[in-house]
């Protein structure tokens, strides 16, 4: 018997010098085409270096293919993906179904106190951070210098409407394939919803009064919905029926927009000479407004977050706190110069000397971020949170809806009168079906 237990304690002696490796753990990354996310891919080995144990595996997906996705897996707890790029619009919704895990083991030095007031406040709830915004926007004026010098106009820091609407049409050139204006017409709540429900809030038009009542019957809608159709018509590209930002963004840089009213976040794109044609003739304003107290610019940022009852919450939150922090700001700046780090999401970015003499148009991005106002987002009162969308669960339903409507209209196949009375039959529908309205 003392020789079976001696040569049992030499085994697992011998078995016990053999060293044990921790277990890779594989993170699967749903995320957007959009070239910060795609240069972040790019830049994963930074991460994996420091994590050997964690590797990284990215799914990369079309806009309103992505919020599908992820909106399917974590509904129906899916668990196909261990960190999730989601919007503003989702993370508040989100939390309160306890769908998602409240990101409070950052590392002290990941200063969750240095994130901009008016982003931090969009991916919290109850106190809480449930998402880390990767970067930041609001929404702008971006504009072809030449061509306004070259038409002897000259561009407010603050456009009106009309401006915008007369430059346009002066702009346009068909045969030298220049159009005065490019906005976005592909259908989506977060696609041509997007821009035309801040262009309502500046013409005064809102989604809902406060009765929960929709709102397109109104003539700050028709007047909304006829200025962009009418513009866009003359001055616009063909096909804008099918344009995002993506698309918008590839005619900008080839050349081919005089002015592009988009995401504040393509300033840096539109101006970097690898990419762009036009990136030493581009100026900034704010997004235009009508005299009402309203800039039509938004509110939004993309963010990594981690969805409830995920397996691998620490490596998670490790990635999430790598790709959003100062050092990965630091990174991008010395593979790429500092136009090209991820904006709008940090107070030290904006104090940075050298990110002010690379970014011209820092300032006025910062100034975009602070006006929009989610919790005061229209010329008249509204029961709702939100500035280019309403934060309520069947907004994505009801948004994409009413821009399908819309991008049928800027197609041709239906006019503004009939697009506008469809959207007002499907949202009372809808928000019947919800209980919002009797």
């Amino acid at each position: 018997m003392k020789h079976r237990l001696g040569a049992l304690a030499g085994a697992l002696s011998l078995f016990a010098a053999v060293p044990v490796f921790a277990e890779s753990t594989t993170l699967t990354i749903a995320t957007v085409n959009n070239s910060d996310m795609i240069r972040m891919q790019g830049l994963t080995s930074d991460f994996t270096a420091k994590n050997p144990d964690i590797a990284v595996k990215w799914v990369t997906l079309e806009e309103n293919v992505l919020r599908q996705r992820v909106t399917t897996d974590i509904a129906t707890k899916g668990g196909q993906f261990d960190i999730l790029t989601i919007g503003t619009y989702e993370v508040p919704i989100w939390a309160k179904q306890s769908w998602l895990v409240p990101l409070d083991k950052l590392p002290a030095a990941y200063d969750v106190g240095d994130l901009l007031p008016k982003i931090r406040d969009a991916v919290s709830a109850n106190g809480k951070l449930y998402a880390a915004p990767f970067y930041g926007e609001s929404s702008m004026m971006m504009y072809r210098t030449d061509l306004f010098q070259k038409a002897g106009l000259t561009m407010p820091e603050a456009p009106t409407w009309d401006f915008v609407v007369d430059a346009a049409k002066k702009l346009t050139d068909k045969t030298a394939g220049v159009y005065g204006i490019c906005l976005r017409g592909k259908a989506g709540w977060g696609e041509n919803m997007a821009f035309l429900t801040a262009m309502s809030n500046s013409m005064g038009a809102r989604w809902f009064d406060e009765k929960w009542q929709p709102q397109f019957n109104t003539p700050e809608w028709k007047k909304t919905l006829t200025t962009y159709l009418d513009v866009m018509k003359v001055a616009g590209p063909p096909g804008a029926s099918s344009n995002g930002f993506n698309e918008n963004l590839a005619l900008f840089n080839s050349g081919k927009c005089a002015m592009w009213i988009d995401a504040t976040v393509a300033a840096s794109m539109v101006t970097n000479p690898k990419d762009s044609k036009v990136a030493d003739k581009v100026g900034f304003a704010l997004a235009p407004n009508a005299g009402l107290g309203k800039n039509a610019n938004w509110l939004w940022a993309w963010n990594l977050a981690i969805p409830a009852g995920s397996k691998k919450v620490d490596a998670a939150e490790k990635f999430i706190a790598w790709a959003t922090s100062k050092e990965y700001t630091q990174l991008v700046a010395a593979k790429e110069g500092w136009a090209s780090v991820p904006p709008g999401t940090r107070t030290s970015l904006y104090s940075n000397p050298e990110y002010q003499k690379a970014a011209p148009f820092a300032k006025l991005t910062l100034a975009s971020i602070d006006s929009a106002d989610p919790n005061h987002c229209c010329v008249k009162p509204v029961p709702y949170v939100g500035v280019q969308y309403v934060a309520i669960p069947e907004f994505q339903g009801i948004g994409t809806a009413v821009g399908q409507q819309f991008s049928a209209a800027l197609a041709g196949t239906t006019t503004a009168d009939s697009a506008l009375a469809a959207a007002q039959a499907s949202t009372e529908r809808e928000m019947k079906r919800a209980g919002y309205i009797k």
